[in-house]
């Protein structure tokens, strides 16, 4: 990699950043990441990878633990919570890697940058982007340094720096958002008195404490306020006034010491207006923002990087239709649009009005019931995420197809084969051969046939795209319109 030059250029180093450039520099791109921190910093923030997106991961080559197994039956299940009430199960294939992971986001950031680094990407720390510029052909990019200022050309560039993006700032791109309504704190801190908080989530008529300890009283703290947003949001965050709050919502004291971090939030949301202008994408916080509860966002921002690494890396090969980065946008938006609107109905529920007393109770009695737990499970663990297109009559295209074991010799599931990194054309177990539309792309397609028929009844062959993704299966129209659509011309 020259440089001064790199073929797209990630600005922010967090989980979702360096995801991208571990991606991209897997498919051999010239990637330089800019990050203004020198460091990873251990924060407590988010530390909780859902269902789809460990699915996603593991079809990336990045398992967190025990694989999925393709062979099994059946289901896992995980006990989980909707607006802090209890009674809600996550459920999952049992062929699939587990429901949920518990990973600190800094042992994400530092995981994924370890690989980007070996896999060739370009690391810049302490290096911050104040300008960029566009034209026809590129993007440059002007980073401060310690040393001064310096200019990087790249053919793109990915905006993964949060929820105060300069790239986004920069960049003009349009927002929808909503204003804050409410005030939490969080804190790293020690609990001196362990029966002064009770572990969880806990609701007083004043407001809200979720409490996390080990043995030795060490852990996070998070209390909410509904009665409106800080006036001093910008304030530093005090010991005293984190174990005051505490003290008033539950109605005795709460003895905190030995503050590791500290720091105010809200239920401020942001969503970018599109995720793309021209050479230029938003990804993770930087494209949207929401009240942090269920712990949805890192992942809605780590499957932002899974959709847009592979599409972005075809095009920058020559392999891919003339729109396919427009599918992106597309794809992710009504995404992050579904995880703002289930926070904000969760944050409503969570208000400590008594007339909402019977309602909370009515959902209590809900949550468990089979069905109810399914269509929220799916919708916090992003399994209901569809790619379809709008045109009717799509069939399977755009749904994810679970690990299945595969027949061919030294092909062990669909999830590894995945993990190479191209789409996969899938014979069901009782199909004769691939249809002959497919031969035009050998160049982006592996053949592999599943060791029994294909989920569906009537469906003998799928595409199936690297982030595990229907691309199309049969019945779903013309096989070769579809491939030339998302991968151009046949070879």
């Amino acid at each position: 990699m020259r440089r001064g030059h790199a073929e797209v250029v990630i600005v922010g180093g967090g989980p979702v950043g360096m995801l991208l450039a571990a991606d991209l520099a897997a498919y051999g791109r010239e990637v330089c990441v800019l990050e203004a921190k020198p460091r990873t910093t251990d924060e407590p923030r988010a530390g909780t990878l859902h269902a789809r997106t460990v699915q996603s991961l593991a079809r990336r080559g990045l398992p967190h633990g025990e694989a999925g197994r393709a062979k099994r039956r059946g289901a896992n299940r995980e006990p989980f919570h909707f607006a802090g009430l209890p009674g809600l199960s996550i459920t999952a294939p049992a062929s699939e890697p587990p429901v949920l992971v518990k990973c600190p986001q800094a042992e994400l950031e530092r995981r994924f940058e370890a690989l980007a680094r070996r896999r060739g990407a370009r690391v810049l720390r302490a290096s911050r982007a104040v300008r960029i510029a566009q034209d026809l052909d590129g993007v440059e990019v002007t980073v401060r340094t310690a040393g001064g200022q310096e200019r990087v050309r790249a053919e793109y560039l990915i905006g993964a720096d949060g929820a105060r993006s300069t790239v986004r700032e920069l960049g003009g791109f349009s927002a929808d958002t909503h204003p804050a309504t409410v005030s939490a704190l969080m804190g790293q801190v020690r609990l001196m008195d362990p029966a002064a908080l009770a572990p969880g989530w806990h609701r007083t008529e004043r407001g809200w404490t979720a409490a996390k300890f080990d043995a030795r009283g060490y852990g996070r703290l998070m209390t909410l306020d509904c009665r409106g947003p800080h006036p001093e949001r910008g304030r530093p965050l005090t010991l005293e006034e984190l174990g005051a709050e505490a003290a008033r919502i539950v109605g005795h004291a709460v003895p905190l010491a030995e503050p590791a971090h500290l720091s105010r939030f809200n239920d401020f949301s942001r969503l970018a207006g599109s995720y793309r202008q021209g050479r230029v994408f938003l990804a993770g916080d930087s494209a949207h923002v929401h009240f942090p509860v269920g712990g949805q966002g890192l992942n809605t921002g780590l499957l932002d990087a899974v959709n847009l690494g592979w599409k972005l890396a075809h095009v920058l090969r020559g392999t891919a239709g003339k729109d396919l980065l427009d599918t992106y946008s597309q794809e992710r938006r009504p995404a992050a649009q579904r995880v703002i609107d289930n926070t904000r109905a969760q944050l409503a529920l969570m208000r400590p009005d008594p007339r909402l007393d019977p309602l909370r109770e009515l959902v209590a009695e809900l949550l468990p019931l089979p069905d109810v737990s399914a269509h929220l499970g799916n919708l916090l663990s992003a399994q209901e995420t569809s790619y379809a297109p709008a045109a009717a009559g799509a069939g399977r295209r755009g749904t994810f197809l679970p690990n299945l074991a595969l027949a061919g010799p030294g092909q062990r599931d669909l999830t590894a084969l995945l993990a190479r990194g191209r789409a996969v054309l899938l014979l069901g177990g009782d199909t004769a051969q691939a249809p002959r539309a497919a031969r035009g792309w050998a160049h982006v397609l592996t053949t592999a046939r599943a060791a029994c028929p294909l989920p569906g009844g009537t469906v003998r062959c799928a595409v199936v795209r690297p982030d595990g993704h229907v691309l199309w299966a049969s019945g779903d129209g013309e096989l070769a319109g579809v491939l030339r659509q998302w991968f151009g011309d046949p070879r």
